[in-house]
């Protein structure tokens, strides 16, 4: 068997789908070191090395930076989150 099932509507979904899906929408990237970025996601690799624009750097849930565009190299990278709100939600 392979390593992504048909669920009952017949579709495949796996987290390259995912992924795909979500570029050029709002995401939140969390580090192993407990720092998150939150923008836009750009594109990412098969490394997880991702690019964002309109980044800012949040610690401890609190915004300490804002760049225009960011590059995040996958290897620090410990999940990527869809975010519900609109970045001009939390300016």
């Amino acid at each position: 068997m392979s390593g992504t099932e048909k669920s009952g509507s017949g579709t495949t979904k796996t987290p390259a789908d995912f992924l795909k899906s979500i570029r050029g929408r709002p995401v939140v990237v969390k580090l192993n070191s407990g720092v998150d970025y939150r923008g836009i996601l750009a594109c990412l690799d098969g490394y997880m090395n991702i690019a964002m624009e309109q980044t800012e750097e949040y610690v401890n849930g609190q915004l300490k930076n804002k760049y225009g565009d960011a590059f995040i190299r996958g290897n620090n990278v410990l999940y990527i989150s869809t975010s519900k709100r609109t970045l001009a939600e939390g300016a």
